[in-house]
């Protein structure tokens, strides 16, 4: 297993709408294992493929305490959305920030599990964001996109600034 580099916003790599995965093999079983490790050194809850400048359609995630709960899509989507919710989020690609956002308050996504198999995930609360995250970032949208544009280019410069700053 390997832990990756994870890019910082406002990388433009961090914009580009990720490729399906076209088969669960062992590559992308090891992905998965080495994007879990990445996570938990980091340390994060949830993690997109495209946060590590790998163009695939997979998220990992994991809220427990413990560490023990695991939660792998490949190609995940998300087929429903029901209520509203506003909760503070942070990102391991915008590292130091946190911000109120408004999701759904219920979702349900759906993909492929670590071996190719349908799964199909309810959720709500802590899960149900993570998942809207973690699926935005497949998309080429970050949490930073729901904030207003004084907010955003606040943090736009904070993030450039302390990348100057560890040059």
């Amino acid at each position: 297993m390997a832990i990756h580099h994870i890019l910082h916003y406002p990388d433009p790599r961090l914009r580009f709408k990720a490729a399906p995965v076209a088969r669960v093999d062992d590559e992308i079983r090891m992905l998965i294992d080495d994007m879990f490790e990445t996570m938990y050194a980091a340390p994060g809850i949830g993690l997109a493929a495209p946060q590590i400048n790998i163009s695939k359609r997979l998220i990992v995630i994991d809220i427990s305490e413990k560490r023990n709960e695991p939660l792998a899509l490949v190609n995940p989507e998300i087929t429903l959305r029901e209520g509203s919710q506003k909760s503070d989020e942070g990102c391991l690609s915008v590292p130091g920030i946190s911000e109120g956002v408004e999701r759904a308050a219920r979702v349900v996504a759906r993909g492929l599990d670590r071996d190719g198999g349908a799964l199909e995930v309810e959720a709500e609360g802590l899960l149900a964001v993570c998942l809207q995250h973690e699926i935005d970032h497949l998309d080429g949208k970050l949490f930073v996109d729901y904030l207003t544009e004084m907010k955003r280019k606040r943090i736009r410069k904070k993030m450039e600034k302390a990348r100057r700053q560890a040059m």
